[in-house]
């Protein structure tokens, strides 16, 4: 997690060391609004900055705010109108509209209540904080099912309450140094995704292959384990070689993991399906996976392929399975 991505962490930070500190939220926008609903700024009782709500167009006027709410210890909600030419300053083609809930740590925010916010993210549980200028400030793991399948914070139907999702970043973890993993591994990365790469062949998995990404050069089943395989996670297999893929696979089709792929033709798939059943695995369990991996889009090569499973990745995402 860098540092852009730590807003909750740092503003916990420093209300820890006495500075004092609020939250900036965006709980709702009009028009090309340069940052999304629940982008957050930190702002320190000393005029510290993290993050951001609008791209630069009016951190300076919620910063002013935020430090007023820190001194008199109760939340405010603001609104702003970026103009177009505030808007082009920061690449957008026109302006818009967004409001900004602030939030003081300690006297609103309890400290308390933000720590467990932390603690659920460094644990990579999805949360929603639930919050508004007169609600009570709680955590939730459960009733936001769409919330968190698609990134989404926002005011539920009251228009008074606001959600806040907290999800872990996305992971995909590809199993098979491959041409095809050659393509996705960037591809996926530019869509969000942190990439880890499994394969036990130095050859196939070496830097001079995938300059500047996560490789281990683990047994698949090994890798996945110490990697994790949890809700925001995905698991695509493309050695074509059973001996790398089941054992991955196999650690894969009872975990949490939103998706898993499987490179291979429709019969190399039913092979699979005989291999898993025998191993004791129940129809339900085998019909997580997709195989053949990826969309049917009448791919050739292999960064064809790469988009075909990229695309099916994020419509299982954000779509369901």
């Amino acid at each position: 997690m860098d540092r852009f991505d730590r807003i909750p962490e740092i503003a916990l930070d420093w209300y820890r060391a006495g500075k004092g500190a609020a939250l900036a939220t965006v709980v709702e926008t009009w028009g090309s609004a340069p940052r999304r609903v629940g982008s957050q700024l930190a702002v320190s009782g000393e005029g510290e900055i993290e993050g951001s709500v609008s791209g630069g167009c009016v951190e300076g006027a919620v910063v002013a705010e935020a430090l007023d709410a820190i001194e008199e210890g109760k939340p405010v909600m603001l609104e702003y109108g970026v103009s177009d030419g505030d808007a082009f300053a920061v690449g957008l083609a026109c302006g818009g509209t967004i409001r900004v809930l602030v939030e003081p740590v300690g006297s609103v925010l309890p400290e308390a209540r933000l720590q467990d916010l932390v603690l659920a993210r460094e644990a990579r549980v999805p949360v929603a904080y639930v919050t508004g200028l007169t609600a009570e400030r709680r955590l939730e793991r459960e009733g936001h099912d769409e919330r968190f399948r698609m990134d989404r914070s926002g005011f539920e139907a009251d228009g008074e309450t606001f959600v806040a999702i907290h999800n872990p970043p996305l992971r995909l973890i590809v199993v098979g140094a491959v041409h095809i993993a050659q393509a996705l591994v960037p591809m996926a990365r530019t869509a969000g995704f942190d990439p880890l790469l499994i394969d036990p062949r130095e050859s196939f998995g070496s830097e001079a292959r995938f300059p500047g990404e996560t490789i281990l050069h683990d047994w698949p089943d090994e890798g996945v384990q110490a990697f994790g395989l949890d809700t925001r996670t995905a698991l695509v297999l493309l050695t074509h070689d059973p001996k790398l893929d089941d054992p991955a696979l196999a650690q894969a089709l009872r975990s949490d993991c939103f998706y898993i792929g499987a490179l291979g033709s429709t019969r190399t798939h039913a092979k699979r399906v005989e291999r898993m059943l025998a191993l004791g695995y129940s129809d339900d369990e085998i019909a997580r996976i997709h195989g053949p991996v990826g969309l049917d889009i009448g791919a050739a090569s292999p960064a064809e392929i790469a988009v075909s499973i990229l695309a099916e990745i994020l419509q299982v995402l954000r779509k369901g399975g």
